[in-house]
């Protein structure tokens, strides 16, 4: 930045991006912690509703015909078109944030395990059928083994979706949040503590991807290189 002459409020030397995060952590890590609570938050309950969604699909074709197209529904619609909805049904608290999040994590969840359940091995099913397996033996015993790596996969692509649901929750409405931060910040033109947030925000992101990733690898133990 230095050698191009750029403007500091324009693009600020990594250097002082750095000071800032030093300098203000006091101001930073509070509203760091907030978002990341809505990150985890988010992710854990869009996990939970998208493994319950591709359950009920995979175990009833009626179902899944009735929520096959609410699941493109809610990946059609803007997301900035929800948040002020959500905020204005859930209000400012962490109720619209968690909804916002697991709104996005919800769909990478369900398709990909729901796909996993899909594409169980027919001849473990034949089998199970013929040593009398009912069919919630069928789905619980040999179908959501068999889909767990997909379901991995999934966990993976939603944990790296989950900061933007977290985040754009925040800017359409909160009192407290790195997207706030980062909000007021770039309309007092201060762009070093907008890198600032969005750094915390990239470092959270990773963590989050990389244990999910772990977690993932020792859920499906048996099947590591599909992760």
């Amino acid at each position: 930045m230095r050698i191009y002459a750029v403007p500091p409020f324009l693009l600020p030397a990594p250097s002082r991006i750095v000071g800032t995060l030093v300098s203000r952590f006091s101001l930073i890590w509070p509203d760091a912690l907030v978002t990341f609570g809505e990150m985890a938050g988010g992710l854990i309950f869009g996990v939970a509703a998208g493994i319950a969604a591709a359950l009920l699909m995979a175990a009833t074709p009626l179902i899944e015909r009735a929520l096959g197209p609410l699941l493109v529904i809610t990946q059609a619609l803007p997301v900035f078109a929800i948040a002020p909805l959500l905020v204005i049904w859930l209000g400012f608290g962490l109720a619209s944030k968690l909804a916002m999040a697991g709104l996005i994590i919800f769909f990478p969840v369900s398709t990909t395990f729901l796909e996993g359940l899909r594409r169980t091995d027919e001849n473990l099913i034949d089998l199970a059928r013929l040593n009398h397996a009912s069919r919630r033996d069928i789905l619980l015993l040999i179908r959501v083994p068999a889909a767990l790596p997909a379901l991995g996969s999934g966990l993976r692509v939603a944990a790296a979706s989950a900061p933007i649901g977290a985040i754009i929750g925040e800017w359409v409405g909160s009192s407290s949040g790195l997207g706030l931060m980062m909000l007021h910040a770039n309309a007092r033109m201060q762009t070093d503590m907008v890198f600032a947030g969005l750094t915390v925000l990239v470092v959270f992101s990773i963590a989050l991807w990389g244990l999910v990733g772990i977690l993932s690898r020792r859920l499906v133990f048996w099947a590591p290189d599909t992760l």
